[in-house]
């Protein structure tokens, strides 16, 4: 029992470290990591809100700007969950201090762990931050706190992971900006943030369901509004295996050193 003890504590230790590294990176440089998604997503707010939403008028019973608001929030969280995890392991790689933590007596399943906290943190962050904005272009309605911030949580996990398995396969900066420009964003705008998808003819909406991005919002949506597209317990279990996939195919790349060790 007391080795135990003594094991857990440095494990402990080690993981609080690289939370604590990757939430100080990030913060630091809050100028390139909070404040310009915070600049986005108001704009989506003034362009799409307060321009274009007067003259849609409403969506699903709710005014167009409360009703994509949760939408935008969501995307920022996505996007820096995402963006966080890959920036950072894959500078650790071109940096080469990411030996330093491999050669550690540090299980490999600590590391990414910590990892994923950091864009958690981050996207949760900002999130936050986007919420106060949306603040002062409409109101927010919070129908169940639980799946709100069940769903937040889930997908910071889940984009966290997809980060890391970019980082992981990343060899230059211009890998890591690849996949959000051309797979990332055209799911998020196509994930149901700006539109309800009855709206989309039954081709398109047949399409749709395979974009899990689309799940994420309805759900984070039906949380704050209890407005959803889809089934609440269907984008969870999608959620769930999603982050699960991920969750394996990352510590498999990790236990196998790909991209990592020469």
């Amino acid at each position: 029992m007391k080795n135990k003890i003594m094991y857990k504590k440095p494990i402990l230790i080690a993981l609080n470290t690289i939370i604590l590294k990757e939430i100080t990176r990030f913060t630091r440089i809050w100028m390139q990591t909070i404040l310009p998604p915070t600049v986005s997503m108001s704009l989506y707010f003034i362009i799409f809100g307060s321009l274009i939403g007067p003259r849609i008028g409403t969506m699903n019973g709710f005014g167009y700007m409360e009703y994509i608001a949760p939408g935008i929030i969501m995307m920022a969280i996505i996007s820096n969950s995402y963006g966080n995890v890959v920036s950072s392991f894959f500078g650790a790689k071109f940096q080469k201090h990411i030996e330093e933590i491999l050669v550690a007596p540090i299980p490999n399943i600590i590391i990414l762990i910590g990892y994923v906290a950091g864009g958690v943190a981050r996207g949760i962050l900002v999130g936050i931050v986007v919420t106060i904005v949306a603040l002062f272009f409409t109101k927010l309605n919070l129908y169940s706190l639980s799946i709100t911030i069940a769903i937040v949580l889930l997908t910071s996990i889940a984009f966290s992971l997809a980060g890391f398995i970019n980082g992981v396969f990343a060899e230059k900066f211009d890998d890591i900006a690849i996949i959000p420009t051309f797979v990332l964003m055209p799911l998020i705008y196509l994930g149901g943030v700006f539109y309800s998808i009855d709206m989309l003819p039954e081709f398109w909406q047949k399409i749709s369901i395979l974009n899990p991005i689309l799940y994420m919002v309805n759900a984070f949506r039906y949380g704050m509004l209890g407005e959803s597209d889809i089934s609440i317990t269907y984008a969870f279990t999608i959620l769930f295996v999603f982050i699960l996939i991920l969750f394996l195919i990352s510590l498999y790349l990790l236990n196998r050193g790909t991209r990592i060790k020469n």
